[in-house]
């Protein structure tokens, strides 16, 4: 396993603004494809196999357009009975694991991250706002199986600011 030093040691751009949103590319400067790019996608992601799916989907479409992939997470307050470093530093890594995927599977393609304390469908819905794209997929975490859309996915097809792809998760056999 690298460490994250070494890994930063291979990129040729990182930087973080004052909210904590990172953007990084992971080919040397000038040669992404997405580096300087206009077009926005942005992505939401929970750690369910539907938005494993739809971060998939997405960073194949910045890939193919050229585009800046932003990643984007959030968590409610009051969620469950952690602290919130410990809330904000699992929402992180799980971003983190999804820009290491985007890394690895489409290397010419810059990501934006951001973890938001707020609802996740408000939170992707103020990230759709000047997107190209918003990406969900179309069950979350939640606990209603039986619903065609999450409340999230259903919400952004409502509200989002810029066109949305829902993408399904593959049956499970």
């Amino acid at each position: 396993m690298t460490s994250w030093s070494s890994r930063l040691c291979n990129l040729s751009q990182v930087n973080v603004n004052r909210k904590g949103v990172t953007s990084m590319s992971t080919k040397p400067e000038g040669k992404a494809a997405s580096a300087g790019s206009s077009r926005r996608i942005v992505v939401g992601v929970d750690g369910s196999d539907s938005a494993s799916m739809a971060l998939d989907w997405a960073a194949a479409e910045a890939d193919r357009t050229g585009a800046v992939l932003e990643i984007q997470t959030a968590y409610e307050p009051g969620y469950v009975h952690v602290t919130k470093d410990e809330i904000q530093r699992c929402m992180d890594a799980l971003v983190e694991e999804a820009a290491a995927r985007v890394a690895k599977m489409t290397p010419g393609v810059t990501t934006i991250r951001g973890t938001h304390e707020r609802t996740p469908a408000k939170a992707l819905i103020e990230a759709s706002d000047g997107a190209d794209l918003l990406v969900v997929g179309s069950r979350g975490l939640g606990g209603f199986k039986g619903l065609l859309l999450g409340s999230v996915s259903q919400q952004c097809s409502h509200h989002a600011r810029c066109p949305l792809t829902i993408v399904r998760a593959k049956a499970k056999q």
